[in-house]
């Protein structure tokens, strides 16, 4: 364990400040994914058959389910006793609040997708100005293993910021189509339950 600690030590002092930089940026972004997939799953982002019932029955139902669509089915329902102009504003403001809450936490995920590639370059630079500053200070004169190795070093960054960026990049979609899959469900669900209110309303 020890040597582990010696091995990972040795290689971020490789890359610099910027290796340790996306280093921290690594382990955010692993907690940030955990947390949305925790928090999605409390929310009940994948679930939607209670709500359904609920709608399909005739009256419908309130729901008896406790994820984010059954919450908004129900907030709805409560909302009908209201004028339609004030029951549609109030079924708005479920929807936006909700939606709210599942986008929390996608902000620092898109910042840190665009930030470690640029990370990476900048520490890929700052290593390319020390080896070509090496390179002048011996005349030209530099052994060509040891240029490749301080290039090397250099690019270390630019993979690293990449190897965290796209992870970020990807979990950041699929949370953003998560969400558009429940704003698409909301806008279903009030129209249907508008369609129906009409619908009792006209037959009364």
């Amino acid at each position: 364990m020890t040597s582990d600690m010696t091995a990972l030590s040795d290689f971020l002092a490789t890359g610099g400040p910027a290796l340790w930089a996306i280093a921290a940026l690594s382990v955010l972004t692993l907690t940030l994914i955990l947390w949305k997939v925790w928090s999605l799953v409390r929310l009940g982002a994948w679930q939607s058959a209670a709500a359904e019932a609920a709608l399909a029955a005739r009256p419908v139902a309130m729901p008896k389910g406790l994820d984010i669509r059954s919450r908004f089915v129900a907030g709805a329902l409560e909302a009908q006793h209201l004028s339609d102009t004030l029951a549609r504003e109030e079924i708005t403001r479920l929807a936006l609040r909700t939606l709210t809450e599942m986008r929390s936490g996608l902000r620092p995920l898109e910042l840190i997708a665009t930030i470690a590639p640029l990370i990476g370059l900048l520490g890929t630079v700052l290593g390319m100005i020390e080896a070509f500053q090496a390179l002048e200070t011996t005349g030209g004169q530099a052994d060509p293993s040891v240029l490749a190795g301080g290039i090397w070093e250099a690019l270390l960054t630019t993979a690293a910021g990449m190897a965290v960026a796209i992870p970020a990049a990807v979990a950041l979609s699929w949370f953003e189509g998560i969400t558009e899959r429940v704003q698409a469900d909301f806008e279903d669900m009030a129209t249907r339950l508008f369609t129906h209110s009409s619908g009792a309303k006209a037959a009364a």
